[in-house]
């Protein structure tokens, strides 16, 4: 019995041997042939992106194939592809964030790429500019599209390795970037994000003049609630510019302050450069201003002395004006006086004394025809009580 389940085990064993030795002999074979064969072609998939915008597209993907083979890879053996090598290749373009290639069974080099995704796009001090993605990547411009994304200016450094504080800045942009784009109002709502001296974020809204202070990227989520409450409760009844500052960066409560004098100054300072840039472009289209006057009426060609004319025109009813009030009881006393044709002669002695407070009262005396006007009609106006 014992020979018996001993022969047993040994037969069972080289069966099992057998059949394991036969799937690899038929393993390598299969793969030899397969090697043997021809690339028929490439498919390329590329996932990721900003909606359906790619920063890395399928031709960028066939160049980079191109270079690392030195040729076409469609129509090579199958054999002669190093796929590592390859998704290394691939890798190095900074938009890759992951890449892997595998022959099918049709002997189609399959390519499945996936780009990084940029969260926000991030100005330095000096000007420069690039995108960060999740993983805090710093992703260069591309002259593809410009991803829609919040963006925040005042960024300290442009060095590619960056110190603790600013690793620590970089992490807080993409918390406040990603809450920013979870909310619609927030992302209708906020033109752009400063970043101060002091490492202190700063909201610039698309309506308003008024400043933001967020503070740093702690309660995100609560800040902006409190912002979109102030923003439906109090600024939709105040009006938009009633407010120069709005701090949400204390807790529970926001700290709102009026325009002061010192605002209005600065607005209107900003008006007077807005309107100075608008009439710079006006003359800019309009070429020279003096043949945009209007045509005379009359000899149809520009006449430049119509406007001084209308100057002077209210410059002379304005001074003939002023004088009426002096110069209409002169004239009206001179008809009127001669009417009273009263003389006696009994009262020209005792009313001597009246006619010299009279000639006192008369504000008009240069003149030199009123006295032959005002003698004869000095013992006209005597008997008047």
């Amino acid at each position: 019995m014992k020979k018996y389940f001993t022969i047993k085990k040994i037969m069972l064993a080289t069966l099992w041997v057998v059949l394991g030795g036969a799937t690899v002999f038929l393993l390598v074979a299969a793969i030899k042939s397969k090697e043997a064969k021809s690339c028929k072609g490439i498919e390329i998939n590329i996932h990721g992106g900003v909606g359906n915008n790619f920063f890395v597209d399928k031709k960028d993907i066939l160049d980079a194939l191109k270079i690392s083979e030195n040729a076409n890879p469609v129509g090579k053996p199958i054999g002669s592809f190093n796929l590592k090598k390859l998704e290394q290749q691939l890798k190095k373009d900074i938009w890759v964030q992951s890449a892997e290639l595998y022959f099918d069974n049709n002997e189609i080099l399959q390519v499945s790429v996936s780009e990084r995704e940029p969260i926000a796009r991030v100005f330095t001090i000096s000007g420069a500019s690039f995108y960060i993605d999740d993983s805090l990547t710093m992703l260069p411009l591309s002259e593809k599209f410009s991803a829609r994304l919040p963006v925040f200016t005042g960024f300290p450094s442009d060095r590619r390795v960056l110190s603790k504080a600013d690793s620590s800045l970089l992490r807080d942009i993409k918390v406040i970037s990603l809450a920013i784009q979870k909310d619609s109002f927030c992302m209708a709502m906020i033109d752009q994000v400063d970043i101060n001296e002091n490492k202190v974020f700063e909201m610039v809204p698309k309506i308003g003049n008024q400043l933001i202070v967020f503070g740093d990227a702690r309660h995100v989520e609560a800040k902006f609630e409190k912002m979109k409450l102030f923003y439906e409760n109090i600024m939709v009844k105040a009006g938009w510019n009633n407010y120069s500052v709005i701090d949400i960066s204390y807790n529970n409560q926001v700290v709102a302050r009026r325009k002061g004098a010192a605002d209005v100054t600065s607005d209107s300072l900003r008006a007077l450069q807005l309107m100075k840039l608008i009439a710079e472009r006006a003359e800019q289209a309009a070429g020279d201003t003096t043949n945009n006057l209007l045509p005379d009426n009359a000899k149809n060609v520009s006449d430049t002395s119509m406007i001084q004319q209308s100057i002077q025109r209210d410059d002379n009813d304005e001074t003939a004006t002023t004088p009426e009030p002096i110069t209409q009881p002169v004239i009206i006393k001179k008809p009127v006086l001669p009417k009273q044709t009263v003389k006696p002669a009994t009262t020209k002695k005792t009313n001597k004394t009246d006619i010299k407070p009279t000639q006192k009262k008369q504000p008009v005396k240069n003149d030199h025809r009123q006295p032959k006007a005002v003698m004869p009609n000095k013992n006209d106006y005597i008997p008047v009580p």
